[in-house]
Order: structure tokens, then C-alpha cells, then sequence
């Protein structure tokens, strides 16, 4: 496998058709080479059925929740404001209706969170050096969340300021 930039010259081996005999009835080339067999992932094993398979991505969910959690601020300040919402929905007595609301708004801003993560690594993965597109890709994924979070803000403003008012 050629792990350059540039193209391999083409070779009478990669050909799809056999070689011509050369001049003097030799083979000018090798026969082409048989492609190589798929490698197994790791943990293949463990995959291999159907609840096995489900345990492992089940596993890799919860490392990467714990990722994001464990590396990123901007999850640590959505996190403190989640506690701070919810410590002010049971002061105020909020209905199950409310709580739903709140709990789906605060875990999709840290869901989008997760997934910003994984986008800004992966452009890091594949454009180490700096490009104006790799550039688009993280701030279109931070303006995701973005909208998001001001989402989240109409969300708790409607249910929680109404009762602060009263």
C-alpha cells in the first residue's frame, strides 16, 4: 500500500488483465496480488451476538458521555445549570409536564455537547493543520449548540419565571 501523496506509477501487476508474455516467452510481471482479508475490530468476539453487540456500544455511549463530561468546561457550566434549575423547579413545585420539558431541554444542550466534542475531534483527526473548512465544521457545531442552549433559556424563562414573578 503506497502511504504517499503521490500516485503509483501503473505497474502491468495491477492490471486486470494477465501480463503479456515479454519478448523472449518470460512473464514481464508478477501475477496481482490477492487483496487483503478485512481485519476483525477489537473485541470482535464479544460483538459477535446480538446482546454482546449491545454491550459494547452501550459501553462506548457511556465512555464517550463520560469524556465529555470529564474534559469539557462548557459541559461542567451546563451541568452546574442544570442543578441550578432543577433545585429551583422543586422549590417551586413544578408539574411532571414542567419537569419533562426541563429534562429534555437540559439533556439535548448535553447531548449536542457530546456530539460538538466528537465533531472538533474529528476535524482535528483529519486536518491537523489549520484550513478555513475545518474551521467552518467546529463553528458550525459550536452554533449548534449554541442554538440549543438559548433554546434551553426560552424553555426554563416560560416554566420558571412566571412563578418567580408571582
Amino acid at each position: 500500500m503506497n502511504h504517499t501523496m503521490t500516485p503509483d506509477p501503473p505497474t502491468a501487476a495491477r492490471s486486470a488483465e494477465p501480463s503479456a508474455a515479454a519478448p523472449n516467452g518470460t512473464q514481464s510481471a508478477a501475477p496481482p496480488a490477492a487483496p487483503l482479508a478485512p481485519t476483525l475490530p477489537p473485541n470482535h468476539a464479544a460483538r459477535a451476538s446480538f446482546v454482546g453487540g449491545r454491550l459494547f456500544s452501550f459501553r462506548a455511549a457511556l465512555n464517550g458521555a463520560w469524556h465529555t463530561l470529564r474534559t469539557q468546561p462548557n459541559a461542567w457550566i451546563e451541568l452546574a445549570a442544570l442543578t441550578v434549575v432543577a433545585l429551583a423547579g422543586l422549590w417551586l413545585g413544578i408539574t411532571a409536564v414542567e419537569w419533562a420539558l426541563l429534562g429534555l431541554t437540559a439533556f439535548l444542550v448535553l447531548a449536542l455537547e457530546a456530539v460538538n466534542t466528537a465533531i472538533e475531534a474529528v476535524v482535528d483527526l483529519v486536518s491537523p493543520e489549520w484550513h478555513p473548512l475545518a474551521r467552518t465544521a467546529k463553528d458550525a457545531a459550536a452554533g449548534a449548540l449554541i442554538f440549543a442552549v438559548l433554546g434551553s433559556l426560552v424553555v426554563a424563562a416560560a416554566i420558571l419565571l412566571p412563578r418567580l414573578l408571582a
